[in-house]
């Protein structure tokens, strides 16, 4: 019998039962945060942001300080205690809706400013924790609960390209889209969390990472169809790789 290779959890993940749905990207992302953190070292200096969203209780998964923020703060919060406790790496951890949407001003404020900020930015098309309605990542012809029709640009505009944007800021010292949508993606991933981790340690200003992440729940798919939806469709509209 071949020998199993067992995998021990992170130091600064918590062994607890999940709340996310089925399928949910959420996971992956709060583990592959915890395995950088525990590799570069920095759990006992490490404070994170946890947003409103489907993500609130990321404070339960993580064995390390955390704050929570009202629903689009989370970069305002995260400059506050980046300010007051500048040995500190500090990071938000934040949905379309509560990064996108409500957090708009003070996400694009934040990047201009150059702030020496992480921020973990997880993209799945779609409000979660309300209903399933469209978020500005929603894209064109996509079916929420509030365009049953479909998102159209006449009625309701075109997808929020965040890392497009903010990519053109001189504050902003990285930008990067991935998915966790097959094993190769989710190393990428990975290795994108670390280098914006890093930036922060070497105080080069403020890193984004956007994640696209699947909502099998409200995209009303099967685990592996919202994967390979990621590829074939959501991808297309948000194409990965580094843009700063």
């Amino acid at each position: 019998m071949s020998e199993q290779k067992s995998f021990s959890r992170p130091k600064s993940m918590q062994d607890v039962a999940t709340h996310y749905c089925a399928g949910c990207g959420h996971g992956i992302a709060h583990r592959l945060i915890c395995e950088v953190i525990d590799e570069l070292g920095i759990r006992e200096k490490t404070i994170a942001i946890c947003p409103v969203g489907c993500a609130v209780l990321a404070y339960d998964y993580w064995n390390f300080d955390c704050a929570e923020a009202a629903h689009g703060r989370g970069l305002a919060v995260a400059t506050g205690i980046k300010r007051c406790l500048p040995d500190r790496i500090v990071f938000t951890y934040q949905g379309d809706g509560d990064l996108a949407a409500i957090g708009t001003a003070e996400t694009i404020h934040a990047a201009n400013r150059g702030e020496n900020l992480t921020c973990i930015f997880i993209n799945n098309a779609v409000y979660g924790m309300t209903g399933g309605q469209m978020a500005p990542t929603t894209i064109l012809n996509q079916v929420t609960a509030t365009t049953p029709r479909g998102r159209s640009a006449k009625y309701e505009g075109y997808p929020l390209k965040i890392s497009e944007m903010l990519a053109i800021l001189p504050g902003v010292a990285s930008v990067e889209r991935t998915s966790i949508s097959s094993p190769q993606q989710v190393i990428k991933t990975k290795k994108a969390i670390r280098q914006a981790f890093q930036n922060q340690i070497e105080e080069k200003g403020f890193s984004l990472v956007e994640i696209l992440s699947p909502c099998p729940t409200y995209w009303s798919m099967k685990p592996k169809q919202a994967m390979d939806w990621i590829d074939n469709t959501l991808a297309k509209q948000f194409p990965l790789g580094k843009l700063k």
